[in-house]
């Protein structure tokens, strides 16, 4: 138990805790945005640069790193936006393309870091799967001080991010900035995906902006509530994924979140007090009674 009391766990845990109130902040939108697969792409997509910014400067520091990698992940915005608007195809498989090709270009340039680099290079696989005991307390720093900054920003923009994604056009209508709005959105995700890829890994990191939202719409029909929710259950899935992962030698901490995120998915499924199977068995059972009994009583009348 004495990795529990340790100060690294401790600012590992809180960094974690962040990130993952962060994705569910950031999460909700992409939802309701109907993009989910793009924080698929930008997470792949950020690969290449992590492994060209350290190939540029030979250095693993954590800044460095993430501003190549968010970098790069606009670059594949771009490419995808640009595919959307000059050709006949579809966003969603423009979103699979550039997911593919900056993937496997990140793998190749990984591969050859290791091949030829001088040996300073250990720890940059750790992007891929995510390791969030390689973090030292820098990197913690830095991760958290961008982790809050998202926070305050959606928290803050709450009344905008609504027109922005529920009525755009009435958005217009009262001069609201929605080609801004629309790109502080991207700067967001962005921002979330790179400050969560050393510790969740950018195979995973989607899917931790994908699952508490997914999960927090099973309990609320409100945008507010399902923002705070969605938020709750990242920082939880967070908090917990990290700390089973520091009881084992080498564990991904990001598939441990990634479980825990699931597992409360599952559960909110099941259970949830709006859209939960039970829930609408038990509503679709008590009604059928109900239309029996109606129909009974009326025979007799």
């Amino acid at each position: 138990m004495s990795v529990l009391t340790s100060s690294n766990y401790l600012w590992v845990l809180f960094s974690t805790l962040l990130l993952g109130v962060a994705s569910g902040l950031v999460g909700s939108l992409v939802y309701w945005k109907k993009q989910s697969l793009m924080s698929d792409a930008l997470s792949h997509a950020a690969l290449p640069g992590v492994a060209i910014a350290f190939l540029l400067f030979q250095v693993k520091d954590f800044f460095i790193l993430i501003i190549g990698a968010a970098l790069s992940a606009l670059l594949g915005a771009f490419f995808i936006m640009a595919i959307k608007e000059k050709t006949r195809i579809k966003e969603d498989t423009a979103m699979g393309m550039i997911l593919a090709v900056f993937f496997g270009g990140g793998i190749v340039l990984l591969t050859l870091v290791n091949r030829y680099s001088s040996g300073n290079q250990a720890g940059l696989d750790s992007f891929i799967y995510g390791q969030a005991a390689s973090m030292v307390e820098s990197d913690v720093k830095i991760m958290s001080a961008l982790a809050i900054g998202v926070i305050l920003i959606v928290m803050a923009g709450f009344k905008e991010w609504k027109l922005f994604l529920f009525d755009p056009d009435f958005g217009k209508g009262l001069k609201l900035p929605i080609t801004a709005l629309n790109t502080i959105y991207l700067f967001l995700l962005v921002v979330t995906i790179v400050i969560g890829i050393q510790a969740v890994g950018v195979i995973l990191m989607s899917a931790l902006l994908i699952i508490p939202p997914v999960a927090a719409r099973y309990w609320t029909h409100s945008f507010r509530n399902m923002l705070l929710l969605s938020g709750f259950f990242g920082g939880i899935s967070g908090a917990i994924g990290t700390t089973l992962s520091a009881f084992g030698d080498g564990w991904p901490t990001g598939a441990f979140i990634v479980l825990i995120s699931g597992i409360i998915f599952t559960f909110s499924m099941f259970f949830g007090s709006k859209k939960g199977m039970v829930v609408e068995f038990t509503i679709l059972r008590s009604k059928k009674k109900e239309l029996q009994s109606y129909s009974v009583k009326g025979g007799r009348g």
